[in-house]
């Protein structure tokens, strides 16, 4: 018997399904990842900056604005790796012990920690914060990486205050044909190919194949923004820069 198909807005709980030529279950994505993000966190900044044609501080600050970050917000960047968002933020805001960072990845925090940056150690499905401790929430290039969207969603709501900005950043699969095949030509063949050459660490290469895998398989953003709904946000908004940096903004 042929099972109904979910609605395209219907909430969604994975972000895209088990990709097995990394891992086999929910957790063993957890332990992938992990491992993948220490391995790299060395490369990591580097490799942003000659990927992104040197042009990706000024996006994140940009995006950051347009979200309504602002002077005197204290805001929570989850999955903060080296801190690319936070460090644009704490220019907004104009207090460093206004930007708190959290990651599972040690060796991505021990990067981010150079800058100065309130780092915690956690995960974004259970975060280690009191409920509306935050005025703006950011989460940077790292919906897909997530285990359980649903729950991700209810602790974002819970930790922001009432009213409070919501902010996803991440890179969504091209509409049209060509450019979904110059897209994954660049990040999962060009990209790759420079960091086996430049990058310090062996498992470079295979952060950014993963990172076109993920963006393939990923959910359109009607389906994220569902559940973003189902879990209490209003004002929800999705606009794309270039036609693959998503921008999912919304309030608590």
């Amino acid at each position: 018997m042929q099972l109904p198909q979910q609605p395209v807005d219907a909430p969604v709980r994975e972000p895209h399904p088990v990709l097995s030529e990394y891992y086999s279950s929910a957790e063993g994505k957890q332990r992938f990842t992990r491992i993948l993000f220490d391995a790299g966190a060395g490369d990591y900044d580097r490799f942003d900056r000659v990927f992104a044609f040197g042009t990706g501080s000024r996006y994140r600050r940009e995006a950051l604005r347009r979200a309504g970050l602002a002077p005197g917000m204290r805001m929570l960047d989850v999955a903060v790796g080296t801190g690319l968002v936070a460090k644009e933020a704490v220019h907004i805001v104009g207090d460093l012990g206004s930007v708190t960072g959290v990651d599972p990845s040690p060796g991505m925090m021990s990067v981010a920690a150079t800058g100065g940056l309130a780092l915690v150690c956690g995960r974004a499905e259970t975060l280690p914060f009191a409920t509306g401790s935050f005025d703006f929430l950011a989460l940077g290039f790292a919906l897909r990486h997530l285990v359980n969207l649903e729950k991700v969603f209810l602790e974002f709501r819970r930790v922001l205050k009432p009213g409070g900005r919501l902010l996803i950043l991440e890179i969504t699969r091209p509409e049209g044909r060509i450019a979904a095949v110059l897209l994954r030509t660049y990040l999962r063949g060009v990209a790759p190919f420079i960091a086996r050459l430049l990058g310090r660490d062996a498992n470079t290469p295979t952060l950014y194949r993963y990172f076109w895998d993920t963006i393939e398989a990923c959910v359109p953003p009607d389906r994220v923004m569902a559940t973003m709904a189902a879990a209490g946000f209003s004002r929800i908004r999705n606009q794309r820069q270039l036609g693959i940096f998503s921008e999912y903004c919304a309030s608590a």
